[in-house]
């Protein structure tokens, strides 16, 4: 109910923004914004088409420029910072997370990212320059370098003392981390411990090992795996050397599991998690050419198949009536078991340990849903046509293309990970193209058989 009258919230308020900037009432508008939250106005500029969202993007407050480009989807986020001066993104990124400034530099010209690190004090510049060493999509990434450290033979009351000095903890901050003299990670220490904890307890007595400790080459998705499971809410990063080079907050770890997600979602559909809704017609139609063009390819691998047996179609004609129930009928049953091994490679829960298992169960599904749905639509067709050999010869197809579906569902994504190419982006179409080319094969080889 919360999340329904949020989203009826936000439309609203682009409904009002939209009539006002139709009317040309700017002052309004400019009012509205300021008292609009960041990831409000970020909503409402994603949601905008794109002449609108350039007067939004004018009328909004420089000063809250950082927190919303840190909100926005990553192709609205580069329009529009595409046409910032280099000296006002140095401006907009001041009290960004190092994190979050990296990820809006990396889409940058490698020229205009140059001058806008020079407009940066040297302090920030080092820390978003070590940031950007690492590679896309590792937890180097998206650490921050905000972490707080302590010693290991201090009390309790001196790390207190140290804290009441400092005056604030970095956002979501649930642990301090304990490092020797030559800042190699050796535990952390819990807040919840650190201030239940007798004032002259030593630290060495009450932190914790540093076992959780994750590299800073580990991938993003295995980083928010490791969250999901072990319910962090921060985690230290650390190089190499066991050195600490900063740490990962849950936020940053939700980003990344949405933004799995919505590539999940959208490679289905061979299109881009990050596509802008109000994109040009020219790029989106350009963009959506290449997956049409490989579908294409697919859709006459199929048609190339019903053309060898056109003399069998023109001699039966219920047979190009029924035709198309069979290579269906895999089609589903094949995507299904290709968003269930999708979804278990994304987990980590299958593996070359499994995989044969997995196989088998798949493959088993696929029999028995096969023997079924063949008794079911072979009786249909017999009391339909009133044709016995027609209604064998679609329930043999039927059984034979569940069978293959099941096992294609499974062989097919696991073999396009091997060869690093996306399952959610490829399997789908391979999958169909597959199940169409049996189920046309068999159905039709055996009608020719059959009536010659």
């Amino acid at each position: 109910m919360a999340e329904q009258i949020e989203f009826d919230q936000a439309h609203q308020a682009l409904q009002e923004v939209t009539e006002a900037l139709e009317n040309g009432r700017f002052v309004h508008v400019r009012r509205q914004l300021q008292d609009m939250e960041p990831e409000d106005i970020a909503h409402l500029l994603e949601a905008s088409p794109r002449k609108s969202r350039d007067v939004l993007w004018q009328l909004t407050d420089p000063e809250d420029y950082g927190e919303i480009l840190d909100e926005l989807n990553e192709d609205v986020k580069d329009d529009l910072v595409s046409k910032m001066a280099p000296e006002s993104i140095a401006e907009a990124t001041e009290g960004m997370d190092t994190d979050d400034v990296a990820y809006v530099l990396r889409s940058l010209p490698d020229d205009v990212s140059r001058e806008v690190l020079s407009q940066m004090d040297i302090a920030d510049r080092l820390r978003v320059e070590t940031a950007l060493s690492y590679p896309e999509d590792t937890a180097g990434s998206l650490m921050n370098t905000d972490v707080i450290t302590i010693r290991a033979d201090v009390d309790v009351d001196v790390v207190l003392r140290y804290l009441r000095m400092k005056g604030e903890l970095p956002d979501a901050t649930d642990a301090l981390y304990v490092i020797d003299d030559d800042s190699h990670l050796i535990g952390e220490l819990a807040i919840t411990t650190l201030l239940t904890s007798q004032p002259d307890t030593r630290v060495s007595d009450i932190m914790d090992d540093a076992d959780d400790a994750i590299a800073v080459d580990t991938s993003a998705t295995d980083v928010a795996s490791l969250f999901e499971r072990r319910n962090w809410v921060s985690a230290p990063i650390i190089d190499e050397d066991q050195h600490l080079v900063g740490r990962i907050t849950i936020d940053d770890v939700v980003d990344v599991i949405r933004e799995d997600a919505e590539h999940s979602m959208m490679s289905m559909a061979g299109m881009d998690d990050d596509e802008d809704t109000f994109a040009p017609v020219v790029k989106s139609a350009r963009k959506r050419s290449i997956w049409l063009g490989a579908n294409v390819l697919a859709a006459l691998a199929a048609a190339s198949v019903s053309n060898m047996f056109e003399a069998t179609l023109d001699q039966m004609a219920a047979i190009a009536v029924l035709m198309t129930i069979v290579p269906s009928m895999g089609g589903v049953a094949g995507n299904q078991t290709v968003a269930l091994v999708i979804r278990g490679l994304a987990l980590g829960h299958i593996g070359d340990a499994n995989k044969r298992e997995l196989l088998i169960k798949e493959g088993l599904i696929g029999l028995l849903n096969g023997i079924l749905w063949a008794l079911i639509i072979g009786g249909i067709v017999v009391a339909w046509k009133s044709d016995w050999m027609l209604g064998g010869i679609i329930s043999a197809a039927m059984l034979t293309n569940l069978l293959v579906a099941g096992i294609a569902g499974v062989t097919i994504p696991i073999l396009l990970k091997k060869m690093k190419i996306d399952p959610a982006l490829a399997g789908g179409m391979a999958l169909t193209t597959v199940t169409d080319v049996i189920g046309l094969s068999v159905f039709l080889g055996l009608a020719t058989i059959m009536i010659s």
